[in-house]
């Protein structure tokens, strides 16, 4: 378990803000309410940490591994290394950790009534399965990150068959739970006729960022795990014309023109292919000085790590571009002919795209 530095923070908020609660509750304890308080947030946390135990203990039945469990301003957050191979899987984690916060609260009903309600252990129980039951609901609410999105997205999955969109919808879910959040404080002071304290406003406005923040993480990930799939090389070949090294930049831009291509490669004396020429490095001369400059100074040298495979799609793609870690590459098929340029930012810019979810025109 790993406790961030907000987790502190939170809990010293709880202390001074339960505090005024135990006076009021218990007559006579005086500045001991805060030692009192401050034991109900350390319940409030173990609470959470029993409820993140739950998905992990489950994650675990699977055979997935747990990277451990972090309690942070919001709560908690399970680090299961891979997500669920079935809708089922996703289901049953997801359910587990809101099903235990319930138990709790549901157990802690029934204590708390043996107990009196002014006393410390009273107020204690009382406040801590409330504190049970919120966490129980409020994680079942249908919207990703809450569990209650992933229990939507796992249901959905298991009716539908097509996990993708079954995220989608969950996180557009989320979405619409996160714009209701930071509503309900209004709507209830108008309803009732009252203003919304500050504090409601403050921690509705935090919990609601928290549930849009990851929401939309979550669809910006989901977006682009969908894309890399239909990636390949073949979809980025630029067409190309080859001149010699020493060809005047504004001569090789006139046969680009006129083949109506998009990039230049630079050729040695033996026609072997030296270099790509670079698009930044062209736009940075002046059309007027271009006849005096040779295509050489504006292009990159090739060596074996500038070469990529016509052939290669999705991860596979995206592993090569990254290790090779190269602006420009030449693009061969597998018996060695050159098809063409891959220029990186065009990947990129296809990416990009997909982050934001509109569809790529070509």
């Amino acid at each position: 378990m790993l406790l961030s530095g907000s987790w502190f923070i939170v809990a010293t908020l709880i202390t001074v803000t339960f505090a005024p609660v135990v006076q009021d509750r218990v007559p006579g304890i005086g500045s001991w309410a805060y030692a009192v308080a401050l034991i109900f947030a350390l319940l409030l946390y173990v609470s959470v940490f029993i409820h993140e135990l739950s998905h992990t203990l489950v994650a675990r039945s699977f055979g997935m591994p747990v990277l451990g469990i972090r309690l942070n301003i919001f709560g908690g957050l399970s680090e299961i290394a891979e997500t669920p191979a079935t809708a089922w899987r996703e289901f049953a984690i997801s359910v587990a950790g809101p099903a235990v916060s319930l138990v709790l609260g549901v157990a802690g009903l029934g204590l708390e009534r043996t107990f009196a309600p002014t006393g410390i252990v009273g107020v204690l129980l009382l406040q801590v399965t409330v504190a049970n039951l919120f966490v129980g609901f409020f994680n079942l609410l249908p919207g990703l990150p809450l569990d209650g999105g992933h229990v939507i997205r796992a249901v959905l999955w298991g009716i539908t068959g097509n996990e993708h969109r079954s995220t989608i919808v969950a996180c557009w879910a989320g979405r619409v739970v996160s714009i209701i959040i930071i509503a309900l404080p209004f709507g209830l002071a108008g309803l009732s006729g009252n203003n919304p304290s500050i504090i409601t406003v403050v921690w509705c406005a935090l919990i609601a960022g928290f549930v849009w923040t990851g929401s939309s993480a979550t669809l910006v990930q989901e977006r682009l795990t969908a894309t890399i799939p239909t990636l390949s090389v073949a979809e980025f070949v630029r067409t190309f014309v080859s001149v010699q090294a020493d060809t005047p930049l504004a001569v090789a831009m006139n046969q680009v023109f006129a083949a109506n291509a998009r990039s230049i490669v630079t050729t040695d004396s033996a026609g072997e292919v030296v270099g790509i020429v670079n698009e930044q490095a062209v736009a940075a001369v002046p059309i007027d000085r271009r006849p005096w400059v040779d295509v050489a100074s504006v292009a990159r040298r090739v060596d074996d790590q500038s070469v990529i495979a016509y052939e290669l799609v999705g991860e596979a793609m995206l592993t090569d571009l990254r290790v090779k870690a190269k602006q420009d590459f030449l693009v061969r098929d597998s018996t060695g002919l050159l098809m063409g340029v891959l220029v990186v930012a065009d990947v990129e810019s296809r990416m990009e795209t997909a982050r934001k979810g509109r569809k790529a025109r070509h």
